[in-house]
């Protein structure tokens, strides 16, 4: 992919990785657009000079609406970046959690089906162009305390898989970014080992920029996650990370 000259939209890039992947692009050369849920955000972006929209995954109308105004003002956009997402702690012996599984299938799943939805027809007619999907090494290797964000990052995977299949002689192409933790909202006080955020999207833009794109964007503090079934660590590994249920509410004392 060639970094240098895009059309990019963000979705979901007000905070953490997004806002650091779209402060790398545009260094990169690209022309950048930010959509997110945050006015303060946007307009600090703003002030950056990055273009701005509101928009809200969960609510069609506030995509539809997004989407009109984006492509009025950038009718040559070429990529769209979907990462919106919440992370919740769930406690499966609680039925309350359900509220929880709802609000994060909806912003993770839905959220991402919507936006796609929203912006093929333009890149279809375009004939060229990129989407990226966001998912997690939890998509991989479940993390228990959190199990609907699991369960979202997963069914994203899927349909990325199913989406490039679809686009397959379109020339759309569908990459999936695959991030660990990385330390930025709040990641860093879960997880020690949380990967640097200057770090994780230095590897990031490296990787996207290979020749040919790869369909995975897999930093090397990913590998144990993508690829643990194969490596046969995956018991192994749950369990460790099952420990972490003692966080729950319930479980403490």
């Amino acid at each position: 992919m060639n970094l240098s000259n895009r059309t990019v939209l963000i979705v979901g890039g007000t905070s953490g990785i997004g806002r650091e992947l779209a402060r790398r692009f545009a260094a990169a050369g690209s022309t950048v657009a930010v959509g997110g849920r945050s006015a303060q955000a946007l307009s600090e972006l703003a002030g950056e000079g990055f273009g701005t929209f509101g928009i809200d995954v969960t609510d069609p109308a506030s995509v539809a609406a997004a989407r009109a105004a984006v492509l009025a003002r950038y009718p040559e956009l070429d990529t769209v970046v979907t990462m919106s997402g919440v992370m919740l702690l769930e406690d499966l012996r609680d039925p309350a959690h359900f509220e929880a599984a709802e609000t994060t299938i909806d912003t993770n799943l839905l959220g991402t089906v919507r936006v796609v939805d929203a912006f093929t027809p333009h890149l279809v007619q375009r004939g060229a162009g990129t989407f990226i999907t966001v998912t997690s090494g939890i998509a991989f290797l479940p993390f228990p305390p959190m199990p609907s964000y699991a369960a979202s990052k997963a069914a994203v995977h899927a349909y990325s898989e199913a989406l490039r299949a679809q686009l397959g002689g379109t020339g759309v192409g569908v990459v999936e970014l695959v991030p660990p933790a990385v330390a930025t909202a709040g990641q860093e006080k879960l997880n020690p080992h949380a990967l640097p955020l200057d770090d994780f999207a230095t590897e990031v833009m490296h990787l996207l920029s290979e020749n040919p794109t790869p369909h995975e964007i897999l930093v090397k503090g990913v590998l144990m996650h993508r690829w643990a079934e194969r490596d046969g660590t995956y018991d192994d590994l749950v369990a460790q990370r099952s420990q972490a249920l003692a966080m729950l509410p319930s479980r403490e004392g």
